[in-house]
C-alpha cells in the first residue's frame, strides 16, 4: 500500500519475482488499504480474489475450502475462522483470542445459518470477483461526513455483497491466525475503529434488513441496542451509588450472572475451561470501552 517499510519485504517480493503466478504491486505512495485493495482487484484475472492481511497467516487448506463454499454461484463472500496468532504473549492476547473465538463461532456462525454474514473481517475473506467489479466505484468513492472514508472497509464491503444481492457465508474450518494488540491503548484504539464502523454501516445497511431473515434484524439490534442497555444499566448504578449511599447489588450479580452464564455456554461449546477466564473482559467493556464509544 505504499507504507515506508517496503525494505522490510523486498526479500519477499525478490522470492517472488520470478514465479509467473505471482505479480508484485507496489504503490508510488501510501493510499491506505482500500486503494491497495482496489489497485489489485482491477490486476486481476481469476474468478475468486482472496484478501488477506499482511499480520495473518493462512492455514494451508484454507484456500481450497473457502473455494469449496464458493461454488455456489449466489455466495459473493466467504470468511474463516481467525484466532490471535500471539495468543500467548499476554493476559490480553488470550483475552483477544477468545473474543475473536466468540465472533466466529457465536455471532457469525448463527448468522451464516441464515444466509448473512454482516462483516465478512478483513484479516481473510473470499470474494467473487464479478461481483466486486459491479461494486468497486461504489467501494471507492465512499464518502462519511462528506469526508473520503478510511476506516471499516470489510464491513462496507460486505454491506455492497448484500446490497447487490449476494449471500456471504462463514466458513469455521477455515483457520486464519493475525497478530492482535498486546497493550490497552492500541486494543482501545482498534475497537474505537471498529465502533465507528459498525455504527455508521448499520446505518446504511437498515434497509437490508427486512429483505433478510427476521434473526438477523435481532441480531443488529441487539449489538446496536445492547451496549447501550448495559451503559444506561451502569450509569443508573452509579447514580444510586452516588445518590443514595446504597450498594447497586442488584445491578452487579445480573451483570455478573448474564457473564458467567455466557462463558460457561462458550467454555462448554468450545470444551475449554480458559473461556471461563473471558468474564475478566466485562469490566474493561463497562469501564474503558463503553465511555470511549460514547
Amino acid at each position: 500500500d505504499g507504507s515506508a517499510n517496503v525494505g522490510a519485504v523486498a526479500p519477499v517480493h525478490a522470492s517472488y519475482a520470478y514465479d509467473p503466478r505471482f505479480s508484485v504491486i507496489l504503490l508510488p505512495s501510501n493510499v491506505g488499504k482500500r486503494k491497495a485493495q482496489i489497485a489489485a482487484i482491477r490486476r486481476s484475472f481469476g474468478d475468486l480474489v482472496l484478501n488477506v492481511d499482511s499480520d495473518t497467516e493462512i492455514a494451508p487448506d484454507v484456500v481450497s475450502k473457502l473455494v469449496c463454499k464458493m461454488q455456489d454461484p449466489a455466495v459473493g463472500a466467504a470468511m474463516g475462522q481467525l484466532t490471535a496468532s500471539n495468543r500467548n504473549d499476554s493476559w490480553l492476547t488470550r483475552l483477544i483470542d477468545m473474543e475473536y473465538w466468540l465472533a466466529c463461532n457465536e455471532e457469525r456462525a448463527a448468522q451464516t445459518r441464515f444466509g448473512a454474514v454482516m462483516c465478512c473481517c478483513g484479516p481473510c475473506a473470499m470474494y467473487r470477483r464479478s461481483a466486486l467489479m459491479l461494486l468497486l466505484d461504489q467501494y471507492e468513492t465512499q464518502f462519511f461526513r462528506g469526508k473520503p472514508s478510511d476506516f471499516g472497509e470489510d464491513r462496507h464491503l460486505t454491506i455492497l455483497m448484500l446490497k447487490a444481492g449476494f449471500r456471504t457465508e462463514y466458513v469455521p474450518d477455515a483457520i486464519a491466525a493475525t497478530v492482535v494488540p498486546d497493550r490497552l491503548l492500541p486494543y482501545l484504539r482498534q475497537q474505537l475503529r471498529w465502533a465507528r464502523s459498525t455504527y455508521r454501516d448499520t446505518l446504511l445497511g437498515l434497509h437490508l434488513l427486512p429483505g433478510l431473515d427476521r434473526y438477523l434484524t435481532l441480531d443488529v439490534l441487539g449489538q446496536n441496542l445492547g451496549p447501550l442497555l448495559l451503559a444506561i444499566s451502569s450509569i443508573a448504578a452509579l447514580a444510586q451509588l452516588a445518590l443514595t449511599d446504597s450498594v447497586p447489588w442488584w445491578t452487579g450479580l445480573t451483570i455478573v450472572a448474564m457473564t458467567m452464564i455466557r462463558c460457561s455456554v462458550a467454555a462448554l461449546r468450545a470444551g475449554e475451561l480458559r473461556f471461563l477466564g473471558f468474564s475478566l473482559h466485562t469490566p474493561i467493556n463497562i469501564f474503558l470501552l463503553l465511555p470511549m464509544k460514547v
